[in-house]
């Protein structure tokens, strides 16, 4: 049985559990007897002792299942292909399973007898995960249904199992995002054992060429990093100068001047903008924005590049402003009209109680909507890729062409380099310090909340 039907099959029981557990609930009413819990409680509760094991099962199944079947072909291994180890093994293991899976490859006879294998053992696995799990579950509806009874308080082993669950779910997403930072911590510093960390933060020449192979004669690299930041700052500041203005007014226009119908066509047309994929804002700055503004600026005199700095921060400004007007929308509407009212009786006209009234207690969430709208520019890459090039220049002329940290850490982790030379490390020192950038902007977003916000009881 596959895994999506397993999971199907769990999901029909935990329906018939709870079903089976309330209607066992109400059977134990009798004169004189009342239930603790609400009958839903008891169900709920039979149907989590009846699913939640299960997969947790095939939780533990699923991580192990993999490197034990690597382990066991490996023994199967023609001992050739053993005694080279390391990567000879990793491809053979590889073919192995592309052969098994049916994959478009060229079989080989050496390895037959260890596709045989895996075929089997694949087999097995399905039918031994299968039944221990089936066995789970019905071991845990047996034994739930049996635990039921009019004094058991159903309602708080209920709460308790679903307390445990977001704890749990909270400590995955913690969890998570320490793998993330620790393995970006462990690889810039791998980078930092060959690069100077001064001469990264403070160069101002990005040329992370290095050679192939020990053998070859090749430039070792130059990793200043700040033409990367300064381009990256540029472009998010040509595109925050379109973006915020145009939103948030956006935002105070619908939400406390529009009528409902202009609202109803407006919002959504705005939203429309969201949706469009970033390779076709990609291929506009491209082929539109970008030949117009170096139109417009031989008819006035100036000199701009094909691939510019402004043509990528002016279509990324008109991508980013629904995040803003949106997110600004629906925080200005959550303020109370008591508010309002209180201003308007004191003799504000709209526009002042929009000003000192409005804005300030939405603040915290306006605040919110520019760092999302910041965040979104400063991880953007295909309109920077296609649009302002990937020339690293060290330059604040927005008609120039300039690259950003994330279209350099996608053009490092693309081609032949190893993973451990300096120019595949280079992308996660990038990676490092486009995270510590982020993180003082949330703390400064954080300090100017708490200094401007206005709070209402």
């Amino acid at each position: 049985m596959t895994f999506s039907i397993l999971l199907l099959v769990i999901a029909i029981l935990f329906v018939i559990a709870y079903i089976g557990g309330a209607r066992r609930a109400r059977s134990l009413v009798s004169p004189g007897v009342t239930l603790n819990s609400l009958p839903g409680h008891y169900g709920s509760l039979v149907a989590l002792w009846t699913c939640l094991p299960p997969l947790l099962l095939m939780l533990c199944w699923g991580m192990l299942e993999s490197p034990v079947i690597d382990r066991l072909l490996e023994a199967q291994l023609p001992a050739g292909i053993q005694a080279e180890g390391g990567n000879r093994v990793s491809l053979a293991l590889s073919k192995v399973h592309n052969l098994a899976g049916g994959a478009n490859v060229e079989a080989d006879p050496e390895l037959a007898p260890v596709v045989l294998h895996l075929v089997d053992l694949q087999s097995r696995n399905r039918m031994l995960s299968t039944a221990l799990v089936l066995a789970l579950a019905l071991a845990g509806f047996g034994f739930s249904l049996r635990r039921l009874a009019p004094a058991l308080r159903a309602r708080n082993e209920v709460e308790g199992i679903v307390r445990s669950l977001l704890f749990c779910s909270s400590g995955v997403a913690v969890l998570t995002t320490v793998g993330i930072l620790s393995s970006v911590l462990f690889e810039a510093w791998m980078f930092f054992g060959k690069v100077n960390v001064f001469d990264f933060l403070f160069g101002t020449t990005w040329s992370p060429q290095v050679a192939l192979r020990a053998d070859q004669s090749g430039s070792s690299g130059s990793f200043g990093a700040i033409p990367l930041f300064t381009g990256t700052l540029l472009i998010s500041m040509i595109a925050m100068l379109i973006a915020v203005p145009i939103g948030l007014m956006s935002a105070i226009y619908l939400s406390e001047y529009a009528t409902p119908r202009i609202r109803n066509y407006a919002k959504p047309a705005l939203e429309v903008l969201a949706g469009i994929p970033t390779v076709v804002y990609g291929f506009f700055a491209a082929l539109t924005v970008a030949p117009i503004l170096k139109s417009l600026g031989a008819d006035v005199g100036l000199e701009v590049s094909s691939e510019s700095a402004l043509a990528a921060g002016l279509v990324m400004g008109v991508m980013i402003i629904p995040f803003v007007s949106s997110l600004s929308d629906d925080v200005i509407n959550a303020v109370p009209q008591s508010l309002r009212d209180g201003s308007y009786g004191l003799g504000a006209t709209q526009s002042e109680t929009i000003r000192h009234v409005v804005i300030p207690a939405a603040l915290p969430g306006i605040v919110g909507a520019v760092m999302l709208a910041v965040s979104r520019a400063i991880g953007e890459t295909m309109i920077v890729a296609m649009a302002a090039g990937l020339a690293a220049n060290l330059t604040a002329n927005p008609l120039e062409s300039v690259t950003t940290v994330t279209v350099q850490i996608v053009t490092l982790l693309v081609g032949d380099q190893e993973f451990d030379s300096s120019k595949t490390l280079a992308a996660f020192a990038l990676g490092l310090v486009l995270f510590l950038v982020t993180l003082i902007l949330n703390f400064v977003a954080l300090k100017v909340v708490q200094k401007y916000r206005e709070q209402y009881d």
